[in-house]
């Protein structure tokens, strides 16, 4: 009852306008946004392109959908901005990825928003790679991928001292629904690996769902919150590179859109209508989450020290569920983040090694 009164309160918060999109000057910057094809990525990717940075890259499943919407933006005048090829559900793609940032990417990069993600599945899907896809699109991939692509940024901060380059996660105000605090989960959690039990059909089949949320997403939005804490403390030690997650709150978004009918798509459509952000509003808050308390945004005066680590809301440093804050959350984000960790390395020797020498 509680979970449910925090996300009417939630959503009635909605109906307040958000602040204007963040200024900022990005000359000579790097940007990567994932899943900018699209919804609250392309808007970001646009809204990042209008502040002169040296180049965006539009992180898509799709070439031909990321041509699309790179001519969009080239039409506002911005020509730099170019599709790379980034599939989640593959780890063969992000280390593709990464293979191509190393040859081409120039070394530097300064912005990186882990914004792709795909809505709950109605049945058990799994990867190639062996993990539910809600798990492995939503959390483990976008982990992966930001411990491949941290080189990059650790060389950046040393190379331009006036910049502290910057990781979002995209997260949502519905990791407050997510069972890992339950006793339905207790006996999952207690096998000797969290990530296989989490992607695991015994698990999936023990969830049960409660419109609007979904405890699968939601299970992977708390997860993206361990894993930017659990990165930020370790990078805090040696360098200046802020890590922190952001709720968007509800928008109008191709995330769900294949929930088109039954009681679920009555009731979107009819929360998409009444209280629901656009896409471009909801950008604005990935913005903010990528640029607040910098040295480039325009007019700042912030520390950006409070941002490090922190979950973001409505464009505000914001508290996290009771879960994320008890020892018992602490506890499951190190056991997650060392899971992680141990396939990431396992999956790439550049992780492997790097963890190795910083970590």
């Amino acid at each position: 009852m509680d979970q449910v009164i925090a996300s009417l309160f939630a959503l009635l918060q909605q109906l307040k306008p958000l602040p204007h999109v963040l200024q900022a000057d990005l000359t000579g910057k790097v940007v990567v946004v994932t899943g900018a094809n699209t919804g609250l990525g392309f808007e970001a990717a646009k809204h990042f392109a209008q502040m002169n940075p040296k180049k965006v890259i539009l992180a898509c499943r799709s070439e031909e959908k990321g041509e699309q919407a790179v001519q969009k933006i080239v039409r506002t005048g911005y020509m730099r901005a170019e599709v790379w090829l980034l599939d989640l559900s593959s780890f063969d793609s992000v280390q593709a990825f990464a293979d191509r940032f190393e040859k081409e990417g120039g070394g530097r990069l300064d912005i990186l928003v882990e914004n792709a993600a795909v809505a709950p599945l109605e049945s058990y899907q799994k990867t190639k790679d062996g993990y539910m896809t809600t798990i492995q699109v939503n959390a483990l991939a976008p982990s992966f991928h930001s411990l491949l692509m941290l080189p990059h940024m650790i060389r950046t901060a040393e190379e331009h001292p006036e910049t502290s380059p910057r990781i979002v996660f995209v997260s949502s105000g519905l990791h407050e629904s997510s069972t890992l605090s339950t006793d339905i989960s207790k006996e999952i959690l207690a096998q000797p690996n969290f990530i296989d039990a989490l992607s695991s059909l015994e698990y999936f089949n023990q969830m049960w769902v409660l419109p609007p949320t979904d405890n699968h997403y939601s299970d992977t939005k708390l997860l993206n919150i361990f894993f930017a804490r659990a990165l930020q403390t370790r990078l805090s030690k040696f360098c200046p590179i802020v890590v922190n997650s952001v709720d968007p709150g509800y928008c109008i978004s191709d995330l769900r859109r294949s929930i088109v009918s039954g009681p679920r798509g009555w009731l979107f459509w009819l929360m998409d209508r009444l209280v629901a952000y656009s896409s471009e509003e909801g950008s604005r808050s990935l913005i903010h989450a990528a640029l607040a308390g910098s040295k480039a945004t325009i007019g700042a005066s912030e520390d950006e020290t409070k941002y490090k680590g922190a979950y973001l809301s409505t464009q505000k440093v914001a508290s996290v569920s009771k879960f994320a804050r008890s020892e018992a959350g602490l506890r499951l984000q190190e056991t997650f983040w060392d899971d992680m960790v141990q396939i990431a390395s396992e999956r790439d020797e550049r992780v492997a090694r790097f963890v190795k020498t910083y970590f």
